[in-house]
């Protein structure tokens, strides 16, 4: 009996965050596997996972364009950004990638205070994607964010007007939404209600209380103990202004603002946009399932004979909507196995093993510095698939071997 070898390789990775894209990840995974099996196909699809670089990705899948642009950064500063045209099948669709507004990268270390932060940036993108000729479809990217204003900062740079007692405007930032009394809506973006915008996010993020965005959030972005009480207290108010606003638009949308499912992505931009009707949707039915974004997974899985995917890290976290998870229930369901390639291996790891993953491996061969790694990222990568691909064939070769000698009558089994 010869030994099985592969034919057709998908890989479909996410990017390593601080040290490769997706794309590049692919082509270092591609390159490790060619080393071993020269002549096999191999398919690269790089999965975005809603942040940094997904508007980037997406235009390219697409053959579309990115339009970069200067907007109000996070700390209120000119930061320069972009977003994405799509073309071809997906062409009419704009993506708006959050991070590229809103970002946690670009709120400077020393003035890390979410109470301040503010989403007006991706209001000021999702309104020059309005502003452009042919658009009908807004995909945000809601992932890496530095902000926990509840959406409000969105909502102002699309015409909203969120006041307080006297009639005065609020300051940006979440820190002032528990003074708000009311939010004006009568000047919002005349296109905002006749643009579909779809939120591409984490659905297990919600806005409020225990497992709300301050308090789960709010310390990585840079919020002292009491600043976290006072998030999550501003945050609850802002929703009750939120549930006030639907019914004054006698908007048949059931979001509980507070707690419901998605509402606290990028520090709640989930619930500001969904009092306009966005769709929040989880972030990879939403970027591969869809048809939105150009990418066709389940194809491209179901004439797959293996999947590669990868990710910075590997942990229990990881079933909870992280891209090697995700794009391993979808081989799954289609009966192709999956190897995942990590930077790191982390606590409750095995847990993949659940989502489809058949098995995983770090991409250090030995201990290093974190800066080594992220340097030499591409490389490690190559070198660690042509170790797991060298022991797939040396598994393939033995079983092989050990059916050869079965059919033969050499093989005995040990008493």
């Amino acid at each position: 009996m010869a030994m099985v070898i592969p034919q057709r390789i998908l890989v479909a990775p996410s990017g390593f965050k601080g040290s490769l894209s997706a794309g590049e990840v692919a082509q270092s995974i591609a390159q490790g596997i060619r080393r071993v099996i020269p002549g096999v196909s191999v398919a690269t699809m790089p999965i975005p996972d809603g942040g940094e670089g997904t508007a980037e990705l997406l235009a390219e899948a697409t053959g579309g364009s990115l339009k970069k642009t200067r907007v109000t950064g996070p700390v209120g500063k000119p930061v320069d950004s972009h977003f994405a045209l799509l073309g071809g099948e997906n062409r009419g669709v704009a993506v708006v990638e959050m991070a590229a507004a809103a970002g946690l990268s670009l709120v400077p270390n020393d003035l890390r205070d979410p109470t301040q932060t503010t989403t007006f940036g991706v209001g000021e993108l999702m309104k020059q994607a309005m502003d452009t000729e042919g658009v009908h479809t807004i995909l945000v990217g809601c992932g890496d964010s530095g902000t926990s204003d509840g959406g409000a900062g969105a909502l102002a740079a699309l015409g909203a007007k969120i006041v307080d007692e006297d009639g005065a405007e609020l300051p940006l930032g979440g820190a002032h939404l528990g003074a708000a009394h009311r939010i004006d809506l009568s000047g919002l973006h005349p296109r905002v209600n006749e643009v579909r915008i779809v939120l591409a996010l984490n659905q297990h993020n919600v806005l409020t209380g225990c497992h709300g965005v301050a308090r789960v959030f709010g310390p990585q972005k840079g919020a002292t103990p009491e600043q976290v009480e006072q998030l999550d207290a501003a945050l609850t108010h802002w929703a009750g202004l939120l549930t006030t606003a639907r019914r004054e638009l006698s908007s048949e949308d059931t979001t509980d603002f507070f707690t419901g499912a998605g509402t606290g992505a990028s520090g709640g931009l989930g619930a500001g946009l969904a009092l306009l009707g966005a769709e929040l949707t989880p972030r990879f039915e939403a970027l591969i399932d869809s048809g939105l974004a150009g990418l066709n997974i389940a194809e491209e899985v179901s004439s797959a004979d293996l999947v590669v995917t990868a990710e910075g890290a590997i942990d229990f976290q990881t079933v909870r909507g992280k891209v090697p998870a995700e794009i391993a229930r979808r081989a799954q369901e289609q009966g192709v196995p999956v190897l995942a390639l990590a930077g790191s291996i982390g606590e409750k790891a095995y847990r993949v093993h659940e989502a489809g993953i058949g098995a995983y491996a770090s991409i250090m061969p030995l201990p290093m510095d974190l800066e080594d790694a992220l340097t030499n990222g591409a490389e490690l990568l190559a070198d660690s698939a042509e170790r797991c691909f060298r022991l797939l064939l040396l598994g393939s070769s033995m079983g092989a071997a050990i059916a050869e000698r079965k059919n033969s009558g050499l093989f005995a089994v040990a008493a």
